[in-house]
């Protein structure tokens, strides 16, 4: 991947700071800084980032409130940083925009690798695209979806879901929007309703569905679909 990209660190922890400047600058990342939310925004609006790493806890603003005010205008990726480990919070700032979240402390080529994934996923998958994976192929424009050259059959609700993950590579998604964005607001907390269809999905599509490479569980949040 071509590095040349811009990354944004919002936190006020300087320790924190000079280990990001460190690590990603090492790995050919411009790096810009930023000790509040207030500037935070600032820089974002200013400099347009390629990717944004963002701590909760800023000293002037709540950064999920920070978050929030992003996503009105900001459509590069943003991945949290924080010492609050509750899945709530985690939840929460998924809902609100977060393309990912990583707990304090972190280690270094996680968070490499996170920033990779994010990255080469910024440009939103087109709608004529035809997207592979490991044996398998699916043409957005025609909803045609092939393992091993073959078409398999999906339901309209198993390619919808497919779809779905597919756009959002490399992003982790709430079980809560997942099931709001293909069944309805009423079915937001039918978490089973969910497994079912993706444990679907996964005997389509995984070469072994009890170890899944493609829809990856994230405990207790939702999933994240890895085009590899």
């Amino acid at each position: 991947m071509n590095n040349a990209f811009s990354i944004l660190v919002v936190d006020d922890e300087a320790q924190i700071r000079k280990l990001l400047e460190i690590s990603l600058e090492a790995n050919q990342y411009k790096v810009l800084f930023a000790v509040n939310g207030k500037e935070g925004i600032a820089i974002s609006a200013s400099h347009q980032p390629d990717l944004i790493l963002l701590d909760l806890g800023l000293p002037d603003e709540d950064g999920q409130v920070v978050l929030r005010k992003l996503r009105e205008w900001y459509q590069n990726p943003i991945i949290i940083l924080s010492v609050k480990s509750a899945e709530t919070e985690i939840v929460k700032a998924l809902d609100s925009g977060a393309n990912d979240y990583l707990t304090k402390p972190f280690r270094t080529q996680e968070l490499l690798a996170r920033i990779r994934t994010a990255l080469r996923n910024k440009i939103t998958v087109n709608r004529e695209s035809v997207v592979t994976f490991g044996n398998c192929s699916v043409d957005l424009s025609s909803r045609i979806v092939k393992a091993n050259h073959e078409i398999i059959k999906l339901t309209a609700t198993e390619y919808n879901l497919l779809a779905l993950l597919i756009k959002n590579d490399g992003r982790v998604l709430t079980h809560q929007y997942l099931l709001k964005e293909i069944w309805g607001q009423s079915y937001a907390d039918q978490t089973q309703y969910l497994r079912v269809f993706v444990a679907q999905l996964r005997k389509k599509i995984e070469e072994d569905a009890n170890r899944p490479k493609f829809i990856i569980t994230e405990s207790g949040v939702g999933y994240r679909f890895n085009s590899g």
